[in-house]
């Protein structure tokens, strides 16, 4: 999951629940890299709650893999990691045999492109997490909402808010946001969810 602060990146992070809760994943010393922190984690999954039972995830931009290992750790059902660096996703590869993930797989691919190909609306969670640098935020988000299932939702982190008005743009709207320093996170659905209300909550972590 890379960012705009390579330097600031552990070399290790834990998986904070579920199946293999305080597991250590590593996290190389690549060029911006950033595993999600474990606060922002945490919020997350208090949002989705603790339970992740029969989900599909999709983890596009898997990097350290702490948010897709963090919800097959909950009990996912099928957890497909999309990671494009070859030793990165063999790093990611290692830690679900280490772990006896078996519900986690990992393919190597560029996440837009892989999107943009697999068009079939079948995943319950899409976490993306693009670098903060390349700006994919809405062709992200764009790319995943023909491939989320019916009441699924759709994890963002930016450095910065994502507004009602950006989501509509991509048939989606804010269900859930926070913020942890410079990240800022949010859950959407699609906006013709019934179950939305007016606004989304909103969350502030330091």
């Amino acid at each position: 999951m890379p960012a705009h602060r390579p330097s600031s990146a552990p070399h290790e992070v834990r998986i904070i629940g579920g199946r293999w809760k305080r597991s250590k994943l590593p996290v190389p010393d690549r060029p911006g890299l950033r595993p999600t922190p474990d606060r922002v984690r945490e919020t997350l999954f208090n949002w989705l709650g603790q339970d992740l039972s029969g989900w599909r995830c999709l983890d596009a931009f898997a990097g350290s893999g702490a948010l897709g290992l963090e919800a097959a750790s909950r009990g996912a059902t099928r957890v497909l990691m999309l990671e494009r660096d070859a030793a990165l996703a063999r790093g990611l590869r290692e830690t679900a045999q280490r772990l006896q993930a078996g519900a986690v797989e990992v393919e190597v691919a560029d996440a837009l492109a892989w999107m943009q190909r697999h068009g079939r609306p079948e995943w319950d969670l899409i976490l993306l997490d693009p670098p903060f640098e390349a700006d994919l935020f809405a062709p992200a988000l764009a790319a995943a909402r023909p491939l989320l299932a019916p009441d699924g939702l759709i994890y963002l982190e930016a450095n910065r808010a994502w507004l009602q008005a950006d989501a509509a743009q991509a048939g989606l709207s804010l269900w859930r946001q926070g913020r942890a320093g410079a990240v800022h996170f949010q859950l959407l659905r699609a906006a013709d969810t019934p179950t939305l209300g007016a606004s989304a909550d909103r969350e502030t972590t330091t």
